[in-house]
């Protein structure tokens, strides 16, 4: 039948003509759900895929998280398949329940923090310290630069949801711990004669890649876990491998006492993305007596 080649050619459309004008990130978790919703539905004939068979879908996923984004970019595609005109059918995704998920509740501490920090090497220690201070995503903190220190504020762009921030860098007449770092930051980086703009780099002053920094994570949190292994500590160092450079963002906003504040460093639109994702800790409160 004729619908049997559309559902490939949906794939193929939607890949070649929508994905391409996405950001990086997004393109690449997309392509990953294609390959997955390709196995699955290329050779179905697109009006005989139903809600039910999607639900099979879902069910028969073992990644049961993934499989809702999988299915939200079903979703997608089958809207662009009827703007297309390849199918007049409804959505056949539309209603259809999701696997359960659980924020990531991990909160890093103090001892975790320094445990890490104290073994990481002088360019991961920035990106820790600005990520933290900034509260922003690890994207973000990479592309920081110095050009965008502007008139007693640190500007930023949001790659994820094109949220505009100005971080104040003084507070009154006192300059903030950002201010003073992004200070210590800039000299240091003038004494060693590099030029380039971006904040975070390597030693030879070339700017950090995600994969850069992912790599002197991993060598620093495990050289953490390891020491703290030795000292007889299991549970530190259990504690210290879960320890993720993501979860610099949520300690930020879980360590800012106003929910308000914490909510507008983040860029969230509303608090209540803050409270229940990122808000890691309890709330604080005064003993009985």
């Amino acid at each position: 039948p004729k619908s049997v080649h559309l559902m490939g050619r949906l794939f193929d459309d939607y890949e070649s003509n929508v994905i391409p004008k996405l950001k990086p990130g997004t393109q690449h978790d997309y392509r990953k759900g294609l390959r997955q919703l390709r196995k699955a539905f290329e050779s179905a004939p697109i009006d005989a895929i139903t809600p039910q068979i999607i639900a099979q879908y879902r069910d028969a996923r073992t990644a049961k998280i993934r499989v809702n984004r999988e299915i939200a970019l079903l979703s997608t595609m089958f809207t662009f398949a009827r703007e297309w005109g390849i199918t007049d059918q409804a959505n056949p995704c539309f209603g259809l329940r999701r696997n359960k998920e659980t924020p990531r509740d991990y909160y890093a501490g103090d001892i975790v923090w320094k445990a890490v920090y104290s073994e990481a090497p002088q360019e991961l220690k920035d990106a820790m310290d600005l990520a933290y201070l900034t509260g922003q995503r690890p994207a973000d903190v990479l592309k920081t630069s110095y050009t965008d220190i502007n008139n007693g504020f640190l500007m930023v762009g949001q790659g994820k949801t094109e949220k505009r921030l100005r971080i104040r860098l003084r507070d009154g007449s006192l300059a903030t711990e950002l201010s003073e770092f992004l200070d210590a930051l800039l000299d240091r980086k003038s004494a060693a004669g590099i030029k380039t703009s971006r904040l975070i780099t390597n030693h030879a002053g070339l700017r950090m890649s995600y994969a850069m920094l992912r790599n002197r994570w991993d060598e620093a949190r495990d050289k953490a876990a390891i020491k703290a292994a030795a000292e007889g500590d299991s549970t530190l160092a259990a504690s210290i491998r879960k320890f993720q450079f993501r979860d610099i963002r949520p300690k930020a906003a879980s360590e800012i006492e106003d929910i308000v504040h914490a909510s507008r460093l983040l860029g969230h639109s509303t608090q209540e993305m803050t409270k229940k994702v990122y808000r890691r800790v309890g709330e604080i409160v005064r003993p009985t007596k």
